[in-house]
């Protein structure tokens, strides 16, 4: 069951391959993240270019993975999509 404090922070993010991200968050949660699946639709869309995809970073802010064109992944949803690596 998801935690009722939705307030996740993105502290470190690493591309592993293909569209694979491992990420870990301020609550202490790490793990990979297949986004592959989630690539659809005009902001997304562009990211199955491998070489745009690996441009993410963590945004200072928001806390979460942005790329140069304006996509972003809400940080709840990453940590819901993390597998736990530990």
């Amino acid at each position: 069951m998801p935690e009722l404090s939705r307030n996740y922070r993105l502290l470190e993010a690493r591309y592993v391959s293909r569209y694979l991200v491992w990420v870990r968050f301020s609550d202490g949660v790490e793990g990979e993240i297949d986004l592959g699946p989630e690539l659809e639709g005009p902001v997304f869309e562009p990211l199955k270019d491998p070489k745009l995809f690996r441009q993410f970073s963590v945004h200072p802010e928001l806390h979460t993975l942005v790329w140069p064109n304006g996509a972003d992944f809400a940080p709840e949803f990453l940590h819901d999509k993390a597998r736990i690596a530990a």
